[in-house]
């Protein structure tokens, strides 16, 4: 297993690099590149074609290891025949797809209006995964865009996009919400950012303390969101409305 840093890891040829199989290839390339791969981070760029379907292939081995150590016939139990290859394919392809897979496509348009009024995106479905427990993380979020003449103007089904594609892997939270704004204000460059979310978290109502009614509510304001009160109250009371 290549574990070694960048200044210590091995120079492979293609013919020894094409002998491993498709997590060391990635994560080869990843360290060769000095590029972190964190549970959350996205990977795409060192993805070549056909790689996924081998690394679902490698992380169906390994899953049916897991169900093997847990002592769960898979032989002879036709509910669990198949499991170890449908949670393959559930972390690489759905799931966990976000680190996996290029941006969406996003097509923008000039403020030709120069609209610089406040719009309000949602409630936008989340799903996403604690990165501590793997458990689904289930919820909303509202996003709050102040344009300027000079922002990128995107249809309201890419915020879902971009939304999904961010929320699609293993995080926290916190950092998740701030992700996607940096997504957001990169792409948009508006005067004022704001996004809230507000979910269920798996890994407080499946284990630990079994609590069904706690949910977690967060919010990132950015530019004039954070400089202006009104606009920022302005835009939680519609948020209020909303909801």
């Amino acid at each position: 297993m290549l574990t070694q840093t960048k200044d210590t890891q091995p120079a492979l040829s293609e013919e020894e690099l094409a002998r491993l199989c498709a997590s060391e290839r990635i994560r080869y390339r990843l360290i060769g590149a000095d590029c972190r791969y964190h549970a959350n981070d996205n990977i795409a760029a060192f993805i070549k074609d056909g790689e996924l379907d081998e690394l679902k292939t490698e992380v169906e081995a390994k899953m049916q290891e897991v169900l093997r150590s847990l002592v769960i016939d898979t032989e002879s139990d036709h509910n669990t025949l198949h499991t170890a290859r449908r949670v393959a394919k559930m972390f690489v392809s759905e799931v966990f797809r976000g680190r996996y897979v290029p941006v969406p496509r996003v097509t923008e348009f000039p403020n030709v209006e120069r609209l610089n009024e406040l719009m309000i995106v949602g409630p936008i479905t989340v799903r996403s995964a604690c990165s501590h427990h793997l458990c689904p993380i289930l919820g909303q979020l509202w996003i709050g865009v102040l344009p300027n003449e000079q922002s990128n103007l995107i249809g309201l089904s890419k915020y879902a996009r971009i939304c999904e594609w961010i929320m699609t892997r293993p995080q926290i939270q916190e950092e998740a919400v701030t992700r996607l704004a940096n997504e957001l204000e990169n792409r948009v460059k508006p005067d004022g950012l704001a996004i809230v979310m507000e979910a269920d978290h798996l890994c407080m109502q499946w284990r630990g303390v079994k609590d069904n009614d706690s949910r977690m509510m967060n919010s990132v304001m950015r530019g004039a969101f954070l400089k202006d009160p009104n606009l920022r109250r302005e835009f939680l009371s519609l948020l209020n409305r909303a909801t």
